[in-house]
């Protein structure tokens, strides 16, 4: 179990249980609480920071609703880190990544060539059956499994290895073979781990996992890849700006 020291100023107009919160919310955000940390339970905490139950309570509804803690059943309070949150725009994951700070790893778990079958030929533009890379990887971040990525990518499109998969993003590397990517059609929505996922994930099967399908598009308007991924919705959300 791990505890914090927290300075709660009682005369201050702020409310304790957004005090007790935001430190905790620091705490993480920072890396003084690690992921995977056990946290006390709260009738612990309440009488650590001489705060009543329920205010412990809102404290911890608020880490919860941020995505920084999580309430198991037989396990207790447990820190799972803050979410990778990623705008909905043309760029891909290893990039968004990079940008926040974060230092992205890839395992490449497969690279095959097949031949596309309907689906694909839909979804790459292909007017009969055509050699495709199949790319499969497990992203991590900071050493924590983060989403399985799979990829198809016509072979006249570009060279791919293992070597350079695990060492850059796959846009990135279809950057320097000369693609142009100027839009994508994406659609997002949800599933639950299956029993290879979750093992590969590091997490319960059963567990909720976002997930991502896009192709997308060159400045002709040609398809160049063709992607299916899934993410830990622990730890990975999609921001989206509305606006009228």
């Amino acid at each position: 179990m791990s505890t914090l020291d927290i300075a709660i100023d009682r005369s201050s107009p702020v409310p304790l249980y957004h005090q007790v919160a935001s430190a905790f919310e620091k705490a993480i955000r920072e890396g003084d609480l690690l992921p995977e940390t056990k946290l006390e339970n709260e009738i612990a905490l309440a009488k650590r920071y001489n705060l009543s139950r329920p205010t412990m309570r809102q404290a911890m509804d608020h880490l919860v609703r941020e995505g920084l803690v999580v309430r198991q059943r037989g396990v207790g309070t447990q820190v799972v880190g803050p979410q990778v949150r990623r705008n909905l725009k043309l760029s891909s994951l290893y990039n968004d990544l990079q940008a926040e700070g974060s230092t992205p790893q890839t395992t490449v778990l497969g690279l095959d060539v097949v031949t596309s079958d309907d689906f694909l030929q839909e979804k790459l533009g292909l007017k009969s059956a055509t050699e495709v890379y199949h790319v499969r990887r497990l992203r991590s971040v900071d050493g924590r499994p983060l989403a399985l990525m799979e990829n198809w990518v016509p072979l006249a499109v570009a060279e791919l290895s293992i070597e350079e998969l695990e060492r850059d993003g796959l846009y990135n590397i279809l950057r320097r073979s000369g693609v142009d990517f100027r839009m994508a059609h994406q659609t997002v929505g949800a599933m639950v781990a299956d029993k290879d996922q979750s093992s590969l994930l590091d997490m319960d099967p059963g567990s909720a996992l976002v997930v991502m399908s896009r192709t997308a598009l060159d400045g002709s308007g040609s398809p160049i890849e063709y992607g299916h991924h899934v993410y830990r919705a622990d730890r990975y959300s999609f921001d989206i700006t509305l606006v009228s």
